[in-house]
């Protein structure tokens, strides 16, 4: 064969290949042109086989130190309930990528939202499956349509990050089938050409060497032909690569040197490598890697991404609370009386979550610039409110001094000792040890309290709060680097005395203006689940002060999951902007002022609290006990389980207001073989144009035989419409909607009785009803 040659014939490739250079595609090494990305194969010149890059990409492009869009959060773009838009997330993703000279793209992440704590809440499509396999579909195949292998994430019910190295899920059969994996079998009858592992375990084998999920399941039922590759040290036997898996991240240390000796010494056929080598190079021919018709590398655009990420930003928003339409705001109004703005995301822009995900834009404009160009410098008043990052602890409260640094990459899954020394306190009360960790984590070990992890993406942590009596204190810092770049770590702290005088000027400034607007964020961040669910630090207290002073204050929420908001019937409106990427604040001042109406609609259920979901009192659901997490809760996940028990959550999934009113009639049922056409008028009652996300959900099977959630979100669609405009919308059920996986047969069944059709605009508000009739055959009837 002569070399540089392209070859296509992937059988005919893997004979020519030596074991090493099987072994090489196996398992990951470093770049030696440094491009920045997360994963390298080197590919075999001789046989003219390139290498193959790999970037992660949920929210944007991720390349160490080089400039890529940072799209809104995952969890922001499910919010507009709109495929088009997903489509178009994923073809810029694949288009930035290949500008990138990526190849493949990890991501998206299809899990579902589980629970609230996760650290990574921020990087999912919600609580549903429909819509988390509607939306994750729509991305990746705009990802490869641009000629880039997408790479879904992480399977399978990686659910958590506490303790997600080693947790063992155990969830039964009926649950995996209707929760958590028709998302990865839509994806993978869409042609995704590679998968990504799972570092926990299910049903007591770890997921990247879990024969059941990746032979049986994926291979032998689904038909997949692409590749799966471990996450970042999820690989714990050699032997896994003959369960399913193809490829090792970050390194070869099971399936490099140890996976050739198992071969020599035939513990292991070398016909296993050859299958993993060929599914790896089957995508890459399918791709046109190796024939030279792959996409060609592309040049960024950046000011397309930077329009798609606005558009995202206004389009995933919610209005969650807006009693007294104070909100939008009024320029006129705000002349000369002035508009307050209030919270550190005001003056620096929190655009992303932390961890694989994170995009750091090259620049994004802070809402205090937006709004002061709004309405003019003499109008706006800025306050911090609360400094999470704190002020220099002074020498005399700090021996030996500390001295702010980086920490080399990792990979490394424990802390490296950064610096430690006595915090000696003088005045009791509560204080914060504010670390700020730019780039990864940091985790502040104070004697006496249980240690604290956080991470930054915008310049601030959480840290530790803490009521301190005077004394001296053993303080240890650590910080935990990402793979692929430093962490810099600096120390502050917060006093009782400086927090409270933070606080009262920002109450001094709501007072003397005609309204004020809090920011307020919450640091979701890979890792590291939340230890509650609040806003960090005296968010809450700032708020309700601010608000008590001045009735016409809007918070905006730059969060990635949910809040309790002890604080909401004192504020007058409430926006979630959530993580909006970098023209997320060109989007918030549009949302503000109504240039833009906002008609996103949540994707999660909000609990009012931590007491009020179905972790409550049960660790071994949630965060686990002994290493294990039982996914006891079955079907009865999110709004599921607040309709079961009746549990009335702050805000139901399906919720988002508007600046201006729909109204619904006219619901018809019509019967088209196996499939169930929904009709219903929308029409807009207000005096506003704005745009309507009508859901429709159906009840359970009474005759299934098994336990079934009183509803479940069976389909939606959106209509656009100016004032006193009416429109018809048909949603189609398909004959999916209608089953449930029988344990006994080991197959979707029908779920036969009559079974309620509602229709309105949440899960919690639904003014349209009619049944439809399930024979035990699958049948439909009015």
């Amino acid at each position: 064969m002569t070399p540089q040659t392209p070859q296509t014939d992937v059988t005919a490739l893997v004979e020519a290949m030596t074991r090493q250079e099987k072994l090489s595609f196996l398992h990951g090494a470093d770049d030696p042109e440094q491009l920045g990305q997360s994963g390298y194969i080197p590919g075999v010149p001789r046989l003219g086989i390139p290498p193959l890059r790999m970037t992660d990409g949920p929210a944007g492009v991720r390349m160490k130190r080089k400039t890529t869009t940072a799209l809104p959060a995952p969890i922001a773009l499910s919010c507009a309930f709109d495929e088009e838009l997903a489509a178009r997330y994923g073809e810029f993703l694949g288009h930035e990528a290949r500008a990138k000279r990526q190849d493949v793209l990890i991501g998206p992440m299809l899990n579902l939202l589980r629970q609230p704590f996760g650290g990574r809440n921020f990087e999912l499509y919600g609580e549903d499956p429909l819509l988390v396999t509607a939306i994750g579909t729509a991305v990746v195949r705009g990802i490869q349509a641009q000629g880039v292998i997408a790479m879904p994430k992480h399977f399978l019910a990686n659910n958590q990050e506490e303790n997600r190295m080693a947790v063992d899920v155990r969830v039964d059969e009926r649950t995996l089938r209707e929760l958590e994996l028709p998302a990865f079998q839509a994806v993978v009858e869409a042609g995704a050409g590679a998968l990504m592992g799972a570092t926990n375990s299910v049903n007591g084998d770890f997921s990247c060497q879990n024969e059941a999920l990746l032979t049986t399941l994926l291979r032998e039922e689904w038909g997949f032909e692409g590749w799966v590759m471990s996450d970042w040290d999820a690989v714990h036997d050699t032997a896994a690569v003959e369960r399913g898996l193809d490829q090792e991240m970050p390194d070869g240390k099971h399936l490099g040197a140890a996976l050739d000796e198992a071969v020599t010494e035939g513990r292991i056929d070398e016909k296993v490598l050859d299958r993993s080598v060929a599914r790896i190079l089957g995508q890459m021919a399918r791709f046109g890697l190796l024939d030279g018709s792959q996409a060609p590398v592309t040049t960024r655009d950046a000011a397309r991404g930077s329009a798609l990420a606005q558009e995202i930003a206004e389009a995933g928003a919610v209005l969650l609370h807006n009693p007294r339409g104070v909100l939008p705001l009024s320029e006129q109004a705000l002349r000369g009386k002035g508009l307050a703005v209030i919270g550190l995301p005001a003056r620096t822009p929190k655009t992303a979550g932390v961890g694989s995900a994170l995009v750091v834009p090259e620049r994004a404009s802070t809402p205090l610039e937006v709004l002061t160009e709004r309405l003019g410098a003499e109008d706006v008043v800025f306050r911090v409110g609360e400094d999470p990052a704190g002020r220099p602890v002074p020498a005399s409260a700090l021996q030996p001094p500390f001295r702010e640094g980086e920490v080399a990459p990792g990979p490394s899954t424990e802390p490296d000792y950064f610096y430690e020394g006595r915090l000696t306190i003088e005045t009791p009360g509560r204080y914060r040890i504010a670390v700020t960790a730019l780039g990864g984590y940091a985790a502040i070990d104070l004697e006496g309290h249980p240690r604290v992890f956080a991470g930054s993406s915008f310049g601030d942590t959480a840290g530790l709060t803490a009521d301190l009596e005077p004394g001296t204190y053993k303080l240890v810092l650590s910080a935990l680097p990402v793979p692929s770049q430093p962490v810099r770590l600096t120390l502050g702290w917060v006093t009782p005395r400086q927090a409270r005088a933070d606080i009262e000027e920002a109450v001094a400034a709501a007072r003397d203006a005609e309204a004020a607007v809090v920011f307020a964020y919450d640091e979701l961040a890979e890792l590291i689940d939340r230890p509650a669910l609040g806003l960090p630090g005296l968010q809450d207290t700032l708020i309700t002060e601010v608000a008590r002073a001045n009735p016409n204050t809007v918070v905006v929420l730059n969060t990635g999951s949910s809040v309790p908001m002890p604080w909401l019937d004192e504020v007058a409106g409430v926006l979630d902007i959530w993580y909006p990427g970098e023209r997320g604040a060109e989007a918030t001042g549009r949302l503000l002022f109504g240039e833009v109406n906002p008609s996103g609609k949540l994707t999660q259920s909000f609990p009012v609290d931590a007491a009020h979901t179905p972790f409550a009192g049960d660790a071994r659901r949630y965060p686990g006990e002994d290493g294990r997490v039982d996914y006891s809760e079955g079907l009865l996940s999110g709004y599921r389980w607040h309709d079961r028990t009746g549990t009335a959550p702050l805000f139901p999934f399906g919720h988002g207001l508007s600046y201006t009113e729909f109204g619904y009639q006219d619901l018809e049922l019509a019967v088209r073989g196996e499939e169930l056409e929904v009709s219903f008028t929308v029409r807009n009652t207000g005096g506003r144009p704005g745009r309507e996300i009508a859901q429709v959900y159906l009840g359970a099977g009474p005759e299934a035989g098994a336990e079934q959630p009183p509803r479940a979100l069976a389909g939606y669609a959106a209509a656009t419409l100016e004032p006193g405009a009416a429109t018809r919308l048909t949603v189609t059920l398909d004959a999916r909607r209608f089953a449930h996986w029988d344990t006994g047969l080991r197959a979707w069944a029908p779920a036969p009785g009559r079974r309620a059709l509602q229709v309105g605009p949440s899960s919690a508000l639904l003014p349209l009803t009619a049944e439809v009739s399930v024979s035990a055959t699958g049948e439909l009837s009015l």
